[in-house]
């Protein structure tokens, strides 16, 4: 399977207090959109009262520079009326819907019960079939919580079976608040891209960066070929325990692929232009 780097602006900049101007966000995604990644998480179709970074997300859309790339758009929705708002924009390839294995994380981050979430998995998916859109399903909490609640690997697998029933098949196992077991990384990829072949696997690792070589070395080695990274590592969740823990940093993942002579697809030297304008636009914010 060919690798695919799926950067996250949107992750990066959701929890950030001050508003980044939408002029900004358009700069920024319209220079992503040159680097050669395989999806751009560029937006999300929320309440703008939970997220109001994101109420500007239409516009964005309909101010980005689809002319000379080959990336596709992913959107965050977080119910059924979000994601139809997301599939009236022909430019949207994807639509992400954040599922969590956690009962508690559930109801805060889409005031849902986890069946609830999966009834609403199931009318997105029919919705995206209709609409020519693929669906991805992000396990949240897919490597344990910090709630109490029931976690083992098992549970994670026994989701992603459920997913592969109503005929998702893009998943990305998300370690949200960077407390990831090496051994249960290695093993659920192993496990699941054995089992289920016909769901393209993903991994959404938040990591302090002192050991984002060791995570991404599991994911890959066990066969995750597509991963999701945030330049500088922005971002991330923010009851993590450790506050070094954000996104996988998207320059040192190329970088260890560098090393390891592993194609990726992104322009090295655009990505330093990318680097200078993450650091000008989030410090500016903060």
């Amino acid at each position: 399977m060919e690798l695919k780097i799926i950067e996250c602006p949107r992750d990066a900049m959701q929890g950030m207090a001050q508003f980044v101007p939408t002029s900004s966000k358009i700069a920024y995604l319209n220079q992503l959109l040159t680097l050669g990644f395989d999806t751009l998480d560029c937006g999300s179709f929320v309440s703008p009262k939970a997220i109001p970074q994101m109420k500007d997300t239409a516009e964005v859309l309909d101010s980005l520079d689809l002319g000379n790339t080959n990336t596709q758009l992913l959107v965050i929705a977080a119910n059924l009326r979000g994601a139809i708002e997301a599939s009236g924009f022909d430019q949207v390839n994807a639509i992400g819907f954040p599922m969590s294995i956690s009962p508690t994380f559930q109801l805060r981050n889409t005031n849902s019960s986890i069946d609830e979430a999966y009834k609403t998995v199931d009318q997105m998916q029919q919705l995206c079939v209709k609409s020519n859109k693929n669906l991805v399903v992000y396990l949240s909490m897919g490597f344990g919580n910090p709630y109490g609640d029931t976690w083992n690997a098992e549970l994670t697998a026994e989701w992603a079976f459920k997913m592969s029933q109503i005929g998702v098949r893009t998943i990305s196992l998300s370690d949200t608040v960077g407390t990831a077991e090496l051994s249960d990384i290695d093993g659920l990829f192993k496990l699941l891209i054995k089992e289920l072949p016909q769901i393209e696997f993903g991994a959404h690792l938040h990591t302090n960066p002192a050991f984002f070589e060791q995570k991404l070395v599991a994911a890959y080695t066990a066969g995750c070929r597509r991963f999701d990274g945030a330049i500088k590592g922005f971002g991330g969740c923010p009851m993590a325990s450790d506050q070094l823990t954000g996104n996988m940093p998207t320059e040192l993942m190329l970088h260890w692929m560098d090393q390891n002579k592993i194609k990726h697809g992104v322009d090295s030297e655009k990505l330093k232009e990318s680097l200078l304008l993450a650091d000008q636009l989030f410090n500016a914010i903060h």
